[in-house]
């Protein structure tokens, strides 16, 4: 009995000697201590640096809530709006874009911001048969930046961005005024041709409508003259056919 309790004794000894070291080691490990700011923000942007994207969001967001008022929370809600735009999860992008413009006005990342929420729209579009909602958005979103930072870098690239969208848009329209056009809805066609010289100008599409501007008014010019034609036609008949019942 003695010698069961030495050696039980023996084993619990080793056990905490042994368990010390295990235990001290266990609590020393950078993970288990309580990261600062800044090293959990260069832990998230080194996820983002290797492609796990969604991984960073989660480590930027949680910079965002365990330091909500340290600068960083600030870079950190731009690393998850970043980490969903690289992911091509635009909507969700969108969103957490959005938030920074409305909750920091002021803030030196503003224009990049709001050059990224145009992006969001961008990388939406649709090809030109299509309905244009995003590229509409994309568009407002570009002319909102150039109007605000004009000298922005982030403007000048705006400002690349918002022509390929109008150039998508005008497009867009000329798809449809052919459309009308080609099924002789020559009315509907000059109203979205005329549009688009007023509103399209410079997009290297100007010979086109202007072409088609001429070819659809010749064509309406044309409807006219069968439509009197038929109108004249139609009153000779009823004139010749009143006349008939008179002589009887």
């Amino acid at each position: 009995m003695r010698n069961k309790r030495i050696v039980l004794f023996l084993l619990v000894f080793v056990f905490l000697v042994s368990g010390c070291g295990w235990w001290k080691d266990f609590w020393n490990r950078p993970e288990r201590a309580r990261a600062t700011p800044e090293s959990l923000y260069q832990r998230s942007l080194q996820l983002y640096k290797n492609g796990r994207y969604d991984k960073a969001a989660q480590s930027f967001q949680r910079v965002k809530e365990e330091y909500p008022l340290h600068p960083m929370a600030i870079l950190a809600e731009l690393g998850v709006a970043d980490s969903q735009f690289s992911d091509k999860s635009y909507a969700d992008a969108e969103l957490s874009y959005n938030e920074f413009i409305n909750l920091h006005p002021t803030n030196e990342n503003l224009p990049y911001a709001m050059y990224q929420l145009g992006m969001c729209h961008y990388n939406q579009m649709l090809t030109i048969d299509r309905d244009q909602g995003e590229t509409k958005k994309a568009t407002k979103e570009f002319e909102r930046l150039i109007a605000r930072f004009p000298s922005s870098k982030f403007a000048f690239m705006g400002e690349k961005m918002l022509r390929e969208c109008r150039q998508r848009l005008a497009e867009y329209e000329f798809y449809v005024g052919h459309f009308y056009y080609k099924r002789q809805l020559y009315k509907a066609a000059l109203g979205r041709f005329e549009m688009l010289a007023k509103n399209y100008a410079n997009l290297g599409l100007d010979h086109k409508i202007s072409y088609f501007i001429d070819e659809t008014k010749k064509r309406l010019a044309e409807e006219e003259i069968q439509k009197e034609k038929e109108k004249k036609e139609k009153e000779i008949k009823e004139s010749k056919e009143k006349g008939k019942i008179v002589k009887k």
